[in-house]
């Protein structure tokens, strides 16, 4: 029997993919409209209920709670976020520097708020491993030290490679680097989980309800939100849809839906373990260009993911999370190349989603008061707790509070749209051709970092 392809992911592989909960009944007059039922949404949703019981909330979702990024991603709950470099570069670095140290606080909010609620998220907080397996990764790797260091020492520790193959047994590791700013996450549960936690608080959920237009308030009318079952009228309509942003009219260029895709093996023996260790449950990343990033499940599986095919045409979206036999080939000589003993391991399941990418590869949040639209997205990938810091300050703005996280540049910040197509296309996929030729030189034997990666950092605006 050949691995599961798709069916969303294999986060819900043991319980199954739920049924959607009712769609909406009717046209619908509250106080806060959330589009999007991932942890955008339900973060909001949570954090406003909380600090106003009397808030009426309606959440309106295409399909059930977690269909998207939410209850696909490789459980990565990290203090990483889209975009600091660049917003050191234009708000400075004591900007960027707030900005990273309530994401080191995000990571704890996380955790504690899943205790307090009783989410059982598979949770293990063993940091953050990532390692190096040529010269130039063990360039990048001591670059990407030295810029942590410049938003405080002790953030991370270097590890040689015996060190960092004490924790996790990588073949041809060369150093690591580790952080405790991370833990391991099962994300369809901890997504399940707070939607059942929010409708709890009274919050409306209507699943099986598509949002096909975003209206802005005027004057004389309120926002709104447009569906097949009725238009809901709101204050604030807020909108948490990431990679199926694309999909609403007039934002088709607002942010490009990058695919991800991922792998799990069959649950793995004892002698595996003792030879690869992972007791800490660390979660796995390298300092490759078209880099991967890995997580020891709960019931001793790994679950790899990487790029494989990086973009379809006309911002198209997979279906049910299904990819390509080719990414899977790719993924699985990622996890041959890692860990050799694992080359004859069963693949369980593979699956694929996609991420929002800004055209500067920023994550923002907004409210725009005059039309009483907001939204917040563009994590590119590290969202797991990047939704969670979103929720809370997208709650402050709601609320018109000025508070520190309302201050952090993120909020209000503006970039351009993306290219038409066919250019976004082909500027993706030269893009991450040029990655993969890059780490295909490095590993060739290459001294330094490949010029070709270099240039698509700078023709892309990833830099």
């Amino acid at each position: 029997m050949g691995a599961v392809n798709g069916e969303v992911s294999f986060w819900y592989a043991a319980g199954g993919v739920p049924e959607p909960g009712p769609a909406l009944p009717g046209g619908r007059d509250v106080d806060v409209c959330i589009v999007g039922g991932g942890y955008t949404g339900l973060w909001t949703a949570y954090y406003l209920k909380k600090a106003d019981p009397s808030l009426r909330i309606a959440l309106l979702e295409r399909r059930f709670c977690g269909y998207g990024a939410s209850g696909r991603n490789g459980g990565w709950l990290y203090n990483g976020f889209a975009g600091r470099s660049a917003f050191a570069r234009r708000y400075g670095h004591q900007g960027a520097a707030a900005m990273q140290r309530v994401m080191d606080e995000a990571v704890g909010e996380v955790v504690d708020t899943a205790a307090r609620e009783g989410i059982e998220a598979d949770i293990v907080r063993g940091g953050v491993l990532e390692v190096a397996r040529s010269r130039p990764q063990l360039e990048r790797l001591k670059e990407h030290v030295e810029a942590e260091r410049a938003y405080g020492e002790g953030r991370v520790e270097t590890l040689s490679a015996k060190e960092a193959a004490e924790r996790i047994n990588v073949a041809d590791t060369l150093g690591g680097v580790w952080t405790a700013y991370g833990a391991r996450i099962q994300p369809a549960k901890l997504v399940r989980g707070l939607a059942r936690t929010v409708r709890e608080l009274g919050v409306e959920i209507h699943e099986s309800t598509p949002v096909t237009a975003i209206l802005p308030g005027t004057p004389h009318r309120r926002p709104s939100a447009v569906t097949p079952y009725g238009t809901v009228t709101a204050d604030r309509v807020l909108r948490a849809t990431e990679g199926f942003t694309a999909g609403l009219r007039g934002e088709k260029r607002t942010w490009l839906p990058m695919n991800s895709a991922m792998i799990a093996t069959e649950p793995l023996p004892a002698d595996f373990w003792a030879d690869a260790g992972w007791q800490g449950r660390e979660v796995l990343g390298d300092f490759a260009h078209a880099y991967m990033y890995a997580q020891r499940t709960a019931d001793d599986r790994i679950a790899l993911g990487g790029r494989g095919v990086p973009y379809r045409f006309g911002s198209r979206t997979d279906s049910d999370g299904s990819t390509q036999v080719e990414t899977v080939r790719q993924l699985r000589e990622i996890l041959n190349r890692f860990f050799p003993a694992a080359a004859h391991a069963r693949i369980d399941h593979a699956w694929a989603g996609v991420l929002g990418v800004p055209r500067d590869w920023c994550a923002t949040v907004e409210l725009d008061r005059a039309s009483g639209l907001g939204w917040a997205g563009g994590y590119v990938g590290s969202g797991v707790t990047t939704t969670n810091l979103a929720g809370r300050t997208l709650r402050d703005l709601v609320l018109g509070r000025d508070t520190e996280l309302t201050a952090l540049p993120w909020v209000g910040h503006t970039v351009r749209r993306w290219e038409p197509e066919p250019l976004r296309w082909l500027g993706v996929h030269a893009m991450y051709a040029a990655y993969h030729a890059a780490d295909r030189q490095e590993a060739a034997g290459r001294a330094t970092t490949s010029p070709i990666a270099k240039a698509a950092d700078l023709v892309s605006g990833r830099g």
